[in-house]
């Protein structure tokens, strides 16, 4: 077995610590010392043809050699120790609530912006607020049935969370996938250690979006805008492990009020739709007239309550990044209680002070737009040139509402099998949390890895991979 990267003192390592191997981590180190690195190889090969064989792919916008990528998937698991993953499910838990809370308050009686919590401007003017969901009664008030929140850990090993991902959260096709692989490489690991099972999720996403209708049978279905989507693989494989039809706009439409299924056997109505469609494409009688992918007509037949929409339309103001700031203020407003899981410091730039002291330190720091997703429209400050830099000064001071700044935050590394070596690179972890009648949370989730040496950027997009997330039962 080759050699393992000491851990560096100014990072916290997953597996290693100055003294040695962390606990959680020493049965599966003494099976990396027994395999050789020729085995670990030809499992790297095995996965990546597995992979290609299954469709396991993303696409690319805007790439004209094929617009499908591999996500490149690591053969070294991140392990989590039962008590850790406990103490994780709390804060989740916790911070779902609290979001869950806000959007039903925000679009009734909203008494944290009458209480001056969060700026009722910075809420009632953001670009996510939708208008048409004011006073719209949803079943169990709930918003946000699927939920992603993206966890770092800081040289001190204590988390963070960086964003939540309310609208439509992806990646959990990912998870699973990458647990039926190493299930499948190499099972003798699973019987030796007691490992969290993840495969139930399609189960507990089917039964959660069913308990949103009160009809005897509902028809779920997942609506997506095609397989030129960057995540269409996921659209196909979740409908594929729930049972439910695949759907694009043109297969529903709206008569009497409710939502219609075009099938061989005539029209059957259509109850709960798991869109992975934004809400500006959803219905082009609502929102944008030249929408080809959304069912004219829906905003009406949800607004009435005859058709459930899981995310409910108008989350995406919740996950603004200029909102984050304000969540733990929230955890405190609705639930009377402290932030188990703590953000990570953050300068709003439309905030005067906050302004200038992003703009005196842009060299530090990473900026990101509000509305940004897979690591772009970012500025990483350290790594920056001094052209790239002076060209975002000018964009942050042309529309500063459009900005957030954070410290560059030293995300832990774990050992991940690049090149035929054992190398430390940066990891984050994205937890998938169900929202229904109660909190569900499986064990784990997607753990992303910045492939690229010294790299904090781990989005797919930007050519980040993943690895499976074990979280020990004991």
């Amino acid at each position: 077995m080759t050699a393992i990267e000491k851990p560096a003192p100014h990072l916290y390592d997953e597996m290693l610590h100055s003294e040695g191997v962390h606990a959680h981590y020493q049965a599966y180190m003494q099976w990396l010392q027994n395999t050789p690195d020729a085995t670990l190889e030809q499992k790297r090969r095995e996965a990546d043809t597995l992979f290609r064989r299954f469709g396991i792919t993303f696409n690319v916008y805007g790439e004209e050699e094929g617009t499908e990528r591999l996500i490149p998937f690591d053969l070294i698991p991140r392990i989590i120790p039962a008590a850790e993953w406990t103490h994780l499910e709390h804060g989740l838990r916790q911070r779902v609530t609290a979001l869950n809370r806000f959007l039903h308050d925000i679009y009734h009686d909203q008494e944290i912006l009458r209480a001056g919590i969060v700026p009722a401007e910075q809420v009632l003017t953001n670009q996510q607020f939708q208008v048409a969901m004011l006073g719209v009664d949803l079943p169990e008030n709930n918003y946000i049935p699927i939920t992603g929140v993206d966890l770092i850990r800081d040289s001190n090993g204590e988390y963070y969370v960086l964003e939540d991902n309310l609208r439509t959260p992806s990646g959990v096709s990912y998870m699973l996938e990458n647990r039926k692989m190493m299930m499948r490489l190499f099972p003798e690991l699973f019987l030796a250690q007691s490992v969290a099972p993840v495969e139930h999720y399609p189960n507990l996403l089917l039964e959660t979006l069913q308990s949103a209708s009160d009809a005897d049978s509902p028809c779920v279905v997942v609506l997506t805008p095609g397989r030129y989507n960057s995540a269409f693989f996921e659209h196909a494989f979740l409908a594929q492990q729930m049972g439910v039809p695949l759907v694009e706009g043109a297969d529903l439409f709206v008569r009497n009020g409710c939502v219609f299924m075009r099938t061989t056997t005539g029209p059957r109505q259509v109850h709960v739709i798991y869109r992975r469609i934004d809400d500006a494409f959803l219905d082009p009688l609502a929102f944008n007239p030249d929408s080809m992918l959304g069912v004219p007509g829906l905003l009406s037949a949800y607004r009435d309550g005859n058709v459930i929409l899981a995310n409910a339309l108008g989350t995406g103001v919740a996950d603004d990044k200029s909102i984050y700031p304000y969540v733990p203020d929230m955890i405190r407003f609705y639930l009377d209680e402290e932030p188990i899981l703590n953000n990570v410091p953050t300068w709003v730039c439309r905030r005067e002070d906050d302004l200038a002291y992003v703009l005196d330190h842009l060299e530090e720091l990473v900026v990101k737009e509000v509305h940004g997703a897979g690591g772009y429209g970012m500025l990483m400050g350290p790594s920056a040139s001094k052209d790239e830099i002076a060209a975002f000064r000018e964009r942050i001071i042309a529309d500063p509402r459009n900005y957030i700044a954070q410290p560059v935050v030293s995300l832990s590394r774990s050992p991940t099998w690049c090149d035929g070596a054992m190398e430390g690179r940066h990891i984050d972890l994205r937890p998938y949390i169900i929202y229904g009648s109660d909190v569900k949370i499986v064990p784990g989730g997607l753990t992303r890895v910045a492939l690229t040496k010294d790299s904090l950027v781990v989005n797919s997009s930007q050519g980040g991979g993943s690895k499976d997330t074990w979280v020990l039962r004991h």
